[in-house]
Parts: structure tokens; sequence; C-alpha cells
């Protein structure tokens, strides 16, 4: 006889079936698309807020897992509430932490003298996107990532004279290159870990395919600041910067430290553009601040509320020359980040005891209930609560060393916080939402079944799809280390059907991420609400969706190149 009780659970386990609709894997997977084409129709075509193409979204996907996949209400909802959550923390936390830490130095007078320091460096502003988005953004990428360098990066662009819109599109594109590496190199060691392939070997493959395109990405970024006139004048310097990246990158992912890779990248792009400096300087720079000022005037777009959202105002550089102590004081924020993140990420012990204090727990209702498709209890239902591992922590740590260190006053610090929160509401609501949906997808069934089915009968040509699959991923959950999580596994089993080389296959999957990042509507809040422009995500969308998926093809072809004729790039 049966225990009702046990009845009762077994009639709310779900397996997802990736032929549910018509016992079609074709017919599935277009069902499958109809929360991502809700999403981007709403954001592109419609131009609604964020957050309310991210509620529209999940709407869809709860519908979909439910009257598609056959999926439980109950846990189609508690799939939702633990996206939702997940996107509070740690993803909005990093991104409140990040805010509040630009904000320290405003209150505090000491952005100036960093606007100054950055101009003794270079005050083209072409330049001046490299040192800051590429480079910058690149370190902060490394250390922190899920939204930090697009958040800090931004809001520093902006107070530098770059429009709102022209500083959103320069930071996202520049927070390409170093993401598969990001976070002491995250996305690559989840993927070794869920495929048991030795994350050295992945690492090592990642790192002959997206140096490719760090080359290109300053280029890139001085034809968004200036446009080809830009590229004319400042060619020399953007190759520089994106070959030094690029050969550094290269080095350290296959003979030094995947963790280190993108630490050692940016600080070797950095140098590398301070010294091309010393013997070149590019020319009318001058005209080209009068041509960034008259643009940011022509692509200036009002955020929809009138509110301006918290960006920083541009106003004249000073030409003040700063003493050694007033620079130092101007860096220290950030100097004091890269300190505790090295700490925490590279010092074993303390990375180790940190980690011990995390909070780990199945999902309430969900955990056991949920399988995956091959019928085994899914891992996805755990969360981890890193109170205090976190990077979102960890950035709120070294504001309070920066709050001491400024002497601001604790109660105006605390104020501060909680006007960030405010200003961060609705960015609070579309991540959450957007990570709601991630969730609802993957555990529904809808992710797997669109990557099975891009999988399916291609044969060795599965090669040049394999980035599309990171695209995706990175673009739903806006991580490539999620990214990985969707589908590592499924690049590693289609390519030893297919007879490829997972480990290839798998890297490809983190470097077609890389490309998707830009376009994920939680990294278009984040950029959005650090420059002011919350609400005008779809406007940001068009800008910079073509580079997105001019990028892709080119991974595409490259990884596709990889398989056969350019073999002899693979480890």
């Amino acid at each position: 006889m049966v225990n009702p009780r046990s009845a009762a659970l077994l009639a709310e386990t779900y397996q997802p079936d990736t032929t549910a609709v018509g016992g079609s894997l074709l017919g599935t997977a277009l069902v499958s698309m109809i929360p991502l084409v809700v999403v981007f129709v709403f954001l592109g075509l419609l131009k609604t807020k964020a957050h309310v193409a991210g509620l529209a979204g999940l709407a869809a996907a709860i519908l979909v897992a439910v009257f598609a996949f056959g999926m439980p209400v109950e846990l189609s909802l508690l799939s939702a509430s633990q996206g939702f959550l997940y996107g509070l923390f740690p993803i909005m936390w990093i991104v409140l932490a990040a805010i509040w830490l630009y904000e320290l130095t405003v209150i505090s007078g000491r952005f100036e003298d960093l606007r100054t320091s950055f101009n003794r460096v270079s005050d083209d502003p072409r330049i001046q996107g490299i040192i800051i988005a590429f480079c910058f953004g690149g370190l902060l990428e490394a250390l922190a990532g899920f939204g930090a360098p697009v958040a800090i990066t931004g809001v520093m662009l902006v107070s530098l004279g770059f429009s709102p819109m022209r500083a959103a599109a320069t930071v996202l594109l520049a927070n390409t290159a170093p993401v598969a590496f990001g976070a002491i190199g995250i996305p690559i060691i989840t993927a070794g870990n869920l495929t048991g392939i030795d994350y050295h070997e992945i690492g090592a493959v990642v790192g002959r395919q997206t140096p490719i395109l760090a080359m290109f990405v300053p280029l890139l970024l001085v034809m968004i600041v200036d446009g080809k006139r830009g590229i004319k004048q400042t060619w020399p310097i953007a190759l520089v910067a994106g070959v030094a990246f690029a050969i550094a990158q290269f080095i350290s992912a296959n003979f030094i430290s995947v963790e280190l890779t993108d630490i050692i990248a940016s600080l070797v792009a950095l140098v590398a553009v301070v010294v091309m400096l010393k013997f070149w300087k590019p020319k009318d720079t001058p005209e080209a601040r009068e041509r960034l000022a008259l643009a940011a005037k022509a692509d200036h777009i009002e955020p929809v509320d009138g509110s301006g959202g918290g960006a920083p105002v541009a106003t004249a550089v000073s030409t003040e020359k700063l003493t050694a102590g007033r620079t130092l004081m101007a860096f220290l924020p950030y100097l004091v980040v890269i300190a505790i993140f090295s700490l925490a990420k590279l010092l074993t012990p303390l990375k180790t005891w940190l980690a011990s204090t995390d909070l780990k727990f199945g999902w309430p209702g969900s955990d056991g209930n949920i399988l995956t498709t091959a019928g085994k209890t899914s891992t996805a239902t755990q969360y981890t609560f890193g109170w205090l591992s976190t990077a979102g922590t960890l950035l709120v740590i070294s504001g309070v060393i920066v709050v001491i260190a400024y002497k601001i006053k604790p109660s105006v610090a605390v104020k501060e916080f909680g006007r960030t929160i405010v200003k961060l509401k609705f960015a609070l609501l579309t991540v959450g939402s957007v990570l709601a949906l991630a969730y609802v997808m993957n555990q529904s069934g809808q992710t797997i079944t669109i990557g099975q089915w891009l999988a399916a009968g291609t044969g060795t040509f599965f090669a040049f799809l394999s980035p599309i699959l990171g695209w995706v991923g990175t673009a739903v959950t806006g991580s490539d280390t999620s990214a990985n999580a969707l589908f590592a596994t499924l690049q590693q089993s289609a390519g030893e059907k297919a007879g490829l080389d997972p480990t290839l296959l798998v890297a490809a999957n983190t470097s077609g991420g890389v490309v998707g990042k830009m376009i994920s509507p939680q990294n278009l809040t984040i950029a959005a609400t650090a420059v002011g422009l919350l609400g005008r995500e779809s406007d940001i969308l068009r800008r910079v969706l073509k580079w997105s998926v001019g990028l892709l093809l080119a991974m595409c072809v490259l990884v596709y190149l990889q398989s056969n004729l350019l073999a002899w790039m693979i480890p």
C-alpha cells in the first residue's frame, strides 16, 4: 500500500520531457523559445521598460512550463521564487554595493581628483574609453564580475563627458573580452566541475579563442566613441591595448593561471597604454572632445521618469596639478577593492574560511521534487546564501574601509546606501524577474530543449553552432557561469556524439557567452541604471545588438575552423 504522503510527494515530482509538445523535439524547442521572444519583442519592438519585459517573459515562461511541459504550477512558481531571490542576492547585491562605493567617492569630493588623475594619463576621450572601460573594467571583471565593472565604469565615463547612451554602449562592449575568465575564472571552473574535464584544459582552449576577439575590442570602442575618424586617429594605441591584452590572456590561460588570467591581462594592457603614451600622442584631441560634447547633446535620451536615475553630471575636468597623496586617495577605493578581492580569492586559507560561512540549503518545496531529463534529482534547486563570501559583501567591506579613510560620517554613508536602493528599485525588479524567468526555463526543461534541438542532426557542423548556446545562455541569465551550468554537459555529450573534441565545445560555450552578456536584460538594466537611463534599456539594446551578433558570428567561424582546418590551434 502506498503511503498517502509519499503519493502526494510523488505527484509533485517533475521530470522534463524535451519532446513534450507533440512528441517533437523541434516543436518543443520552438515553444520553448516563446519566453525569450517575448522579452526581446517587449524590449526591442515595443520599447517597454525592462522590468515590464522581464515580467512578461516570466509570465510566458511559467505558462509554457505549465501548459506545454506539464510542470506543476506550484513547482513553476517555486522555481521563479528561487530565481528571483538569486537575482537580488548575490547579483543585485553586487550592483548595489558597487554603485554605493562610487557614490562614496562623489560625496567625499574625491571623484573629481580621480577624473583629474585619468586626465593626466590622457585627456583624449577615446583613450579614456580604452583605459577605463577596457583596462580598468577588465580588472574589475577579473575580481568581482556580475555587473560590477559595468556599473562602476559606466558612471565614470558619464562623469568624464560621455553621453549616457554612449557610455552604456562602450562599457557593455568592453565587458566582453574578460568575461570568460571573470570573477577569478569562475565560468571555466564551473564548466570543469560539471563535465569532469580539467578546467585548466578548458581555460587553455578559451585562451586560444577570446584573445582573438580581445585584439579588436579597443578598436570597436573607439568606433563607438568617435566613429571612423576616431579609429583613424587612435588606432595605434587601440591596437597596442588589444594586442597586449590578448597576448597576456593567451599566455596566462595556457602557461600561468586560469584564475589570474584577466588580472594579468588587464594590468599588462594598462601598462602598455601608459608606456605608449610616453612616446605617442593622438591627433586632434581638442576636436575629439568637442565632437564628444556635440554627440552627447545629439544622442542624449532622458530617462522615462525624468529623474536622471542618479547618473553623474559631466563637468569640466580640473587642470589643477594633484599631489601624490591626493592622487593616491583618489584611487583608494579601487585599490582597496583590488586588495580585498585579491586576498579573498587568492589567499587559500581566507578563501576557504569565507566559503565555510556560506549557508547552503535546498529550496523549500522544490528540492528533491524536480528531476533532470535523465531522471536524476536536479541540483539546480540548491541555493547558496554567501552572506560573507559574495562579491557584494566584499565590496561593502571595501566601502566601509573607504568611509573610514575618507572620514565620512557613518550616518551619511548609511543614508547614501538607502538612496542607492531607492534609485535601483526598478533595476531590482528587472533583474529579479529575468533570473526568475531563467530558473523556470532551466528547471522546466525549456533551456535544455533548445540546446538539444540545436545539437540534434547537425553532425560536425555543430561546432559552428556551439558558441550560440553559450550566447543564448548568457543572454538569458546575464552570467557566463550560468550559461556553462546550463549547457556545458550538453556540449560535452554533443561533441562525443558528433566526433568533435568535447573540450573545444565546452570552451566554445564559454567563449560564445562572453558576447551574449552585453544584450542580457540583466546587464542592460545595470548599465542603464549606472548611467541614468533606467527605462531606456531597449534603446541601449539596439545600440549594442549588432556588435553582439557580429562578434558571435566571428566566434562561430573561429570554433568551426578550430574543429578542422585550424585544429593545430587546440592544445
